[in-house]
């Protein structure tokens, strides 16, 4: 055997000891679950397989995920289930609204996140929807804050003024990566875009925190995250989270590293330096992990 026809597929970077987290909590999962299949509820926590899921269903928490279950979008990065406008499913539940505001309160929660789906085949984008849940959710909780984390509605700002007008106490839009991989990572999306919903965002609703997150471990450089977050501040973003990618399914992405507390750490001392009242930047931090602690970090500075 000649040496030189033996060809070696690159090897994949292997998980670091700093993601492996072995704690487990099925019975608090598996009861979450049925509550939530019961109201016909999703969570991004589930569909995006979050790896912090049995650690906030235990302690419970969730981000719930509303206009349904299927994405109009095909993220590199995301395995949310992707669908097809003209698929039956492809529908709007009119009791999501009052179901979410049902679970939120029987979980009694203090801090309650909201997300949704891509819905581009909605002429609104679904934003009538997720301002009524908003709505739906004060009502049964009024002494609760509210966190809503929006598609960027194709740029439609009577849309994100629609959301804001219901009142969430804080608008969270992620930009996920940086500019030059959008067309690998988010191709339906646009840089540019989504930097000026969360500026109108600010614009509209200076009393709202603004929050955007994004994702580590894509090829992106570190300056060019510096550059992002730089770019953030500009729009006015009051909170960015940092955290690192990872492969969903076999479907998605590869991870192109696994970035070191030691940069997380460094993302953030650049983030407070240029003034965000607080960057949330860790291994395992996702857009709504520990959002109720983030808020309150912000609120504090």
């Amino acid at each position: 055997m000649h040496d030189s026809l033996v060809q070696i597929s690159p090897a994949r970077p292997r998980l670091p000891e700093w993601l492996r987290d072995g704690r487990t909590h099925f019975p608090s999962v598996q009861a979450l679950k049925t509550d939530l299949r019961r109201l016909n509820l999703h969570t991004v926590c589930e569909s995006a397989r979050c790896p912090n899921i049995h650690e906030c269903f235990h302690r419970g928490a969730a981000t719930f995920m509303i206009l349904g279950n299927l994405c109009t979008r095909g993220c590199g990065f995301c395995s949310v289930p992707k669908g097809s406008p003209e698929k039956r499913e492809f529908t709007l539940d009119p009791n999501e609204p009052a179901n979410v505001a049902r679970m939120a309160a029987q979980m009694r929660l203090r801090y309650v996140v909201i997300t949704s789906v891509n819905r581009d085949d909605l002429a609104d984008g679904g934003s009538h929807h997720f301002a009524e849940t908003v709505r739906e959710v004060r009502r049964a909780l009024p002494d609760s804050r509210i966190e809503v984390l929006t598609p960027d509605f194709c740029g439609d700002t009577d849309a994100v003024a629609r959301v804001l007008d219901a009142g969430p106490d804080v608008f969270n839009h992620n930009m996920e990566t940086v500019p030059r991989l959008y067309r690998r990572v988010r191709p339906q999306a646009d840089y540019r875009q989504s930097l000026d919903v969360l500026a109108f965002a600010e614009r509209y609703r200076p009393a709202a925190l603004t929050k955007s997150g994004l994702m580590a471990g894509l090829g992106e450089t570190p300056a060019e995250v510096e550059n992002l977050l730089r770019d953030l501040r500009t729009a006015g973003v009051d909170v960015a989270t940092i955290g690192q990618y990872l492969q969903p399914t076999r479907r998605n992405l590869p991870v192109a590293e696994y970035v070191t507390p030691a940069q997380f750490d460094a993302y953030a001392g650049y983030g407070m330096s240029i003034g965000f009242r607080h960057v949330f930047s860790g291994p395992l931090v996702r857009s709504s992990y520990m959002a109720d602690r983030v808020n309150d970090e912000a609120l504090r500075a």
